[in-house]
C-alpha cells in the first residue's frame, strides 16, 4: 500500500526539482526525503526520479505516477476536511457550471446551509474526477455508462445554430442541414458529443461538415461568431442574454428540435440520506425534459 507521506515527498522533489528545496518545503531533513523516494521506488519496483546538475525530473515511471499522485493527496486532503466541514463538491461540464446550475445550487444553500464546491471543467476531465473520488456529483452533457454510478436525465436543451445579426442566415425561420456544409463551423468545449448527435438525427451526411476552429468555450465561439468569422451550434441556454440583447440570433435546424440530454451522475454507494444525493434528487425534481429556451427570433 502508497504511503501518503512517501508521495507527498515524491510530488515536492518534483515542484522544486531539488532535494534540498523539497526537504526544506515538508520541514523534513533531505535524508528523511531521500528514504521517502528510495522507499516508494521499492514498493513499485522502478526508478521514479532523474537526478542531473539541471534538477529532478520524472523518468517516464514517474510521469505516469505524476497525475495518480496529486489525485490521491487531494482526495486525502477532501477526506480531513469532511471530518472537520462537511462539503459537497459539485463538478459540472463549462456549459452547465457557467449556465445553467445556479439557481439550483442558490435554493440548496439557502435550504441547507451546507458548503458548495464547484468545480467547472470540460466533460472528460469530470468523469475522471467524479471516477477519482474529487467531487461528488456531477453535472455532465454524456456520459458513458460506466460501472458503479448512477446517472439520470436531468433536462433537455435544444441545440441551435447562432450567427451574426447581419448574417445571410440570420432572418430564416430554421437551417436547412445542406447550409452547414459550407459554413465555417465554429466549435467549442471538446468532448460534449454534439457531432455525434447531430448525425444520429442528421443522418451520415452531417459528417461532412468542418470544424474551420476549435475554440474551446461556448463563450469563446460566441465572441467570434458575434465578429462574423463563422457559425456555430450551441445548447439554446447558453445564447439566450445575446438574443434578448439581439447581439446573436439563435435558429433552430430545419426539422423536429434536436435536443441534447444533460445529467446528473453520483456513485451508487452514496447513502439515501447523504447531502450530495439531497441535492441530486433536487436537481432532477426541478429539471425539465423539455426544450425550454425560445431564445431564438429572428428579425
Amino acid at each position: 500500500m502508497l504511503n501518503l507521506e512517501h508521495i507527498a515527498s515524491f510530488l515536492a522533489v518534483l515542484r522544486t526539482r531539488n532535494f534540498r528545496a523539497a526537504a526544506h518545503e515538508r520541514a523534513l531533513s533531505q535524508a528523511t526525503v531521500s528514504q521517502h523516494i528510495q522507499k516508494l521506488e521499492a514498493e513499485l519496483n522502478t526508478r521514479l526520479i532523474a537526478r542531473s546538475h539541471s534538477g529532478c525530473t520524472p523518468t517516464a515511471a514517474g510521469t505516469i505516477l505524476l497525475p495518480h499522485a496529486e489525485s490521491l493527496l487531494r482526495v486525502n486532503t477532501r477526506v480531513l476536511s469532511l471530518m472537520h466541514k462537511p462539503a459537497i463538491v459539485i463538478g459540472a461540464s463549462s456549459n452547465i457550471g457557467v449556465y445553467l446550475l445556479q439557481p439550483y445550487v442558490k435554493s440548496f444553500l439557502a435550504e441547507t446551509q451546507c458548503p458548495i464546491e464547484i468545480v467547472i471543467q470540460h466533460n472528460p476531465a469530470i468523469a475522471d474526477k467524479l471516477e477519482r473520488g474529487e467531487i461528488d456529483l456531477a453535472t455532465m452533457e454524456w456520459w458513458d455508462d460506466r460501472p458503479g454510478y448512477i446517472a439520470r436525465p436531468w433536462r433537455q436543451e435544444e441545440l441551435v445554430v447562432i450567427v451574426a445579426p447581419d448574417h445571410p442566415w440570420a432572418k430564416l425561420s430554421a437551417i436547412p442541414r445542406d447550409l452547414l456544409k459550407d459554413a465555417p463551423l465554429l466549435g467549442g468545449e471538446p468532448g460534449t458529443g454534439t457531432g455525434t448527435l447531430l448525425v444520429q438525427h442528421l443522418g451520415e451526411e452531417i459528417r461532412g461538415v468542418q470544424v474551420a476552429m476549435q475554440l474551446g468555450s461556448t463563450e469563446a465561439v460566441k465572441q467570434w461568431v458575434k465578429a462574423s468569422l463563422g457559425v456555430s451550434i450551441v445548447l439554446s441556454s447558453t445564447v439566450v442574454e445575446e438574443c434578448r440583447a439581439g447581439t446573436l440570433r439563435a435558429i433552430p435546424l430545419e426539422g423536429s428540435p434536436i435536443c441534447k440530454t444533460l445529467y446528473v451522475i453520483w456513485r451508487d454507494t452514496l447513502h439515501q440520506d447523504s447531502l450530495p444525493l439531497r441535492l441530486a434528487k433536487r436537481l432532477l425534481d426541478n429539471g425539465t425534459m423539455v426544450a425550454h429556451t425560445q431564445a431564438y427570433q429572428p428579425a
